[in-house]
């Protein structure tokens, strides 16, 4: 999450939806931002208090995370908008993701198949890594009673579109954006890795997304 006083806007950064790229084309806008010092001594005091003081918002925290901590005009001052990404396709990325840079979280599953079914049991042991990328993308956008509470839902598919069209809500020209963590490991077309059945598990445990943000897997 990138909060900016300043500018007036929060980004919610799901994992695996090009948020590591949004926030490093963002990231020299908090040199300008007079609260930049004193928010970043909040997060160092959070840090080192081992994030028992609640005066940080995470890099992957919910909206509702700030709309319940920051007061209601502040929040509702904010320009507030996220990305999203297709869910069969981000399972495929999160995989080869895990695999070059911490194998050691695939549960000895090196193909895709076998560790997305290993990821989606429920009862398997929760690890960070493998399960933030298994939690709901709409619960990052909504309140408590199911209602969106972001502003702009922009698309992976078409990041730097809609990059640019979140810049000219917050005023700004759009940064460059850099990609961040470029795959050269997996096939761009996610859809070859799947089964049906597979395509089915992910269709089942992502239904909530599916409804809201209108993805499908589709073959030819």
């Amino acid at each position: 999450m990138l909060l900016s006083p300043k500018y007036r806007f929060l980004f919610v950064h799901i994992a695996k939806t090009g948020g590591t790229s949004v926030r490093a084309a963002l990231e020299g806008l908090r040199w300008r931002d007079p609260w930049y010092w004193s928010m970043f001594l909040c997060s160092r005091l959070s840090h080192l208090s081992g994030h028992r003081i609640a005066t940080k918002l995470p890099r992957h925290a919910k909206a509702i995370a700030a709309k319940e901590m920051l007061p209601k005009e502040v929040y509702d001052g904010l320009f507030k908008f996220a990305f999203v990404r297709n869910p069969w396709d981000l399972q495929v990325s999160s995989f080869h993701h895990i695999r070059r840079e911490r194998p050691q979280y695939l549960g000895g599953h090196t193909e895709f198949e076998p560790f997305l079914r290993w990821k989606l049991d429920p009862e398997r042991p929760y690890q960070y890594h493998v399960d933030t990328s298994i939690e709901l993308q709409s619960d990052y956008l909504i309140d408590l009673h199911g209602a969106v509470i972001v502003d702009f839902i922009g698309r992976y598919e078409r990041l730097h579109e809609d990059f640019a069209i979140a810049c000219e809500h917050i005023g700004i020209p759009a940064p460059a954006l850099p990609h961040a963590r470029k795959a050269t490991d997996r096939s761009k077309d996610y859809r070859g890795y799947y089964t049906d059945e597979t395509a089915e598990l992910v269709a089942r445990h992502f239904a909530a997304d599916v409804e809201l943000l209108g993805y499908r897997f589709e073959r030819d």
